[in-house]
């Protein structure tokens, strides 16, 4: 019989939530902690409460961590209350947010001393996938301790390929990804704003262009958000992809890459943050680019 880690989650978030309940579903304790007490109360019947991300953590063999930026990852392990505290060298770490290979070298740096090892395992898929287990995770981390999380992994994804030995590749790999999908919603952005100006009909284009060379996954799902308008349907925050092309920009900068459709797409991210637009659906690029002058 496998005998199930027991694990501390910290972060509740629009994929950590499903996440989170997926491992409990698998059998496994799961003990968490968020800043929201809603967020807490919303899975309660499956997971346990924690009073602080210490408390969550204490004796937990994987401590899993789902938050939005390096700055919230490094106030997890190491700010006030920070679980590095409680860290022992029986525990792991595992990191599943986007955070760049930065922000998770240095985090192996500090946590190196107390013997705790760190995963790397970025996720992509998006929330309905989330929550069935679907998930794609770029998992990076000396062998032993992506053994000990591999019950997680098996759990909440379809597909979780070890990318490297580092803890940093995973997070390279994600930033691949997200520049990607980041381009790939600009463009669908751009081509229903062009078919809506041209007198198509945006609902008969989505449906036909989807079943052609053009489809693209993004073009799909964001793009169906866009004919319906649907930007108060939040599945994934434009601040996510001001965040996420940021860290493209900044690794292109690191190895002098060039990166132009990238960068023009980030533009088009920031333009929305500054209208105001951050927490709609990323799908809102659409609105901003077919916005009358």
């Amino acid at each position: 019989m496998t005998t199930h880690p027991t694990v501390a989650w910290i972060g509740l978030g629009a994929m950590g939530a499903p996440m989170a309940l997926t491992t409990a579903r698998a059998g496994m304790t799961v003990t968490a902690f968020d800043v929201s007490p809603a967020s807490l109360d919303a899975v309660s019947e499956h997971i346990t409460a924690a009073a602080s991300a210490q408390d969550a953590a204490r004796g937990a063999d994987v401590v899993a961590v789902m938050v939005a930026t390096g700055a919230q990852l490094d106030s997890v392990l190491f700010g006030e209350g920070g679980i590095g505290e409680v860290l022992t060298p029986d525990s792991v770490v595992l990191v599943m947010a986007t955070v760049g290979p930065a922000a998770i070298e240095d985090a192996v740096r500090r946590l190196e001393p107390l013997g705790v090892r760190v995963v790397d395992a970025p996720v992509s898929g998006g929330v309905a996938r989330a929550g069935t287990g679907d998930l794609l995770m770029m998992v990076s981390g000396v062998p032993e301790a992506v053994a000990a999380v591999q019950p997680l992994l098996d759990a909440m994804a379809s597909n979780a390929p070890v990318v490297g030995d580092a803890p940093g590749d995973g997070q390279r790999f994600k930033i691949v990804n997200q520049l990607l999908c980041g381009v790939h919603i600009a463009a669908a952005g751009e081509a229903l704003a062009l078919a809506d100006s041209m007198g198509l009909d945006r609902a008969q284009v989505h449906e036909v262009l989807g079943t052609g060379a053009a489809a693209s996954f993004m073009f799909g799902d964001r793009g169906g958000r866009m004919v319906a308008e649907a930007f108060d349907d939040v599945r994934s925050a434009l601040d996510i992809f001001v965040k996420d092309m940021g860290l493209v920009g900044e690794a292109a900068r690191t190895v002098h890459q060039e990166t132009p459709l990238a960068s023009t797409a980030e533009q088009l991210y920031l333009r929305g943050h500054r209208a105001g637009l951050s927490r709609k659906d990323d799908s809102v690029v659409y609105r901003i680019l077919r916005a009358d002058a």
